[in-house]
C-alpha cells in the first residue's frame, strides 16, 4: 500500500504551527507529511510552484494526495473533523 501524501503548506506563523501540529497528530504512520514554509521559501522554488498548483491563495492549507483539502477550498477553519474528512488519520 502506497503511503499517503500529505502536505502542509504555512506562512510560519502560530496558527500555521497549530495546524501542522494537528496534522502530524492525525497522520497514520503510513502517511507522508512534509511542511513548506512559504514565507521562508525553498532553494528551487518548489514550495511556491507547489502552491501554485494547487491553486492555494490562503494559508494554512492542507493538500492530501494532491487534492486540496474541502476545509481549505471553502474558506471554511482547518478542524480536526474537516482533516479527517479529508482522509487524514
Amino acid at each position: 500500500m502506497a503511503k499517503r501524501s500529505i502536505e502542509v503548506f504555512t506562512a510560519g506563523c502560530p496558527l500555521c504551527d497549530s495546524t501542522v501540529e494537528l496534522v502530524r497528530e492525525l497522520a497514520a504512520p503510513d502517511c507522508q507529511v512534509k511542511v513548506w514554509d512559504l514565507h521562508e521559501g525553498c532553494e528551487t522554488n518548489e514550495c511556491q510552484d507547489r502552491a501554485a498548483q494547487y491553486g492555494i491563495h490562503r494559508l494554512p492549507a492542507v493538500v492530501v494526495d494532491g487534492q486540496l483539502a474541502e476545509c481549505c477550498q471553502n474558506q471554511r477553519p482547518i478542524s480536526r473533523e474537516s482533516l479527517i474528512a479529508s482522509g487524514i488519520g
